[in-house]
C-alpha cells in the first residue's frame, strides 16, 4: 500500500520550530509586558512566564525573534516557490467559511481526507499568517521606534504599536487554543504533523 504524503519534512520542520518559538516568544512577552502594562488590569503571573525579570525576558524575546522571522520568511518563501500555500490556501470564500463554520458548530464537518483543508481552516490559516506578519512588524516599531519611524506613524505612534502587538499576540494565543482543541478532536491530524501521512 503506498502512503501518500500529506505534510513534507519542510512544513513539519517549520510547523514545528514555529510553534516553539511562538511558546517562547508569549511566555517572555509576557514578563515583558508585566514590566509595564498596556492594560494595567491585565496581569500574567510569574508561573507562566519566561525570564524571571525584565533583563532575562528581553533576552529570550529578542533571542527567539530571529528565530520566528527567519522561521516565517522561510516558510512563506518555500510556500510560494514549491505552490504550496496556493494550492492549500485557496481559492477561500465567505459562503465557504459560513458554510463550512456552520457544519462545524453543529458536528458535522467532515475530516477524512486531511490532505485537504476545509475553508474554515483556510481563513484561519491565512488570518494567523497575517496575523504574525503583525506581530512582527508590531515588535520592531516597539523595538526600534526611531529607526522603523514610517512603522510608528503607520500604527499612530508607540503607544498604539504595544496596543496593536498585545491584540495581535492575543489573537495568535487564541489561535492556539482553538487550534490544539481540533488536534485533540482529531488526533490522526496531529500524526500527519510528526510523520508526513
Amino acid at each position: 500500500m503506498k502512503h501518500v504524503t500529506i505534510h513534507p519534512v519542510w512544513v513539519r520542520l517549520f510547523h514545528w520550530i514555529n510553534a516553539a518559538s511562538v511558546v517562547v516568544m508569549c511566555l517572555s512577552g509576557w514578563e515583558v509586558y508585566d514590566a509595564s502594562p498596556v492594560f494595567p488590569a491585565i496581569r500574567f503571573p510569574p508561573s507562566i512566564t519566561l525570564g524571571g525579570w525584565l533583563g532575562g525576558a528581553l533576552l529570550w524575546h529578542f533571542s527567539v525573534m530571529w528565530v520566528l522571522v527567519a522561521n516565517f520568511l522561510g516558510y512563506l518563501g518555500l510556500g510560494v516557490v514549491t505552490g504550496r500555500l496556493r494550492k492549500k490556501l485557496f481559492p477561500v470564500s465567505v459562503r465557504a467559511i459560513v458554510s463550512d463554520l456552520a457544519a462545524a458548530l453543529r458536528g458535522k464537518l467532515g475530516h477524512d481526507d486531511l490532505s485537504r483543508y476545509n475553508a474554515v481552516q483556510k481563513f484561519a490559516y491565512l488570518a494567523v499568517i497575517a496575523d504574525i506578519a503583525l506581530l512582527v512588524l508590531s515588535g520592531l516599531t516597539i523595538w526600534k521606534p526611531v529607526q522603523f519611524a514610517l512603522l510608528r506613524t503607520v500604527m499612530g505612534g508607540f503607544d498604539n504599536a504595544r496596543v496593536v502587538h498585545f491584540v495581535a499576540m492575543s489573537v495568535l494565543v487564541g489561535f492556539l487554543a482553538v487550534h490544539v482543541a481540533m488536534v485533540a478532536l482529531v488526533p490522526r491530524s496531529l500524526l500527519t504533523m510528526i510523520r508526513g501521512r
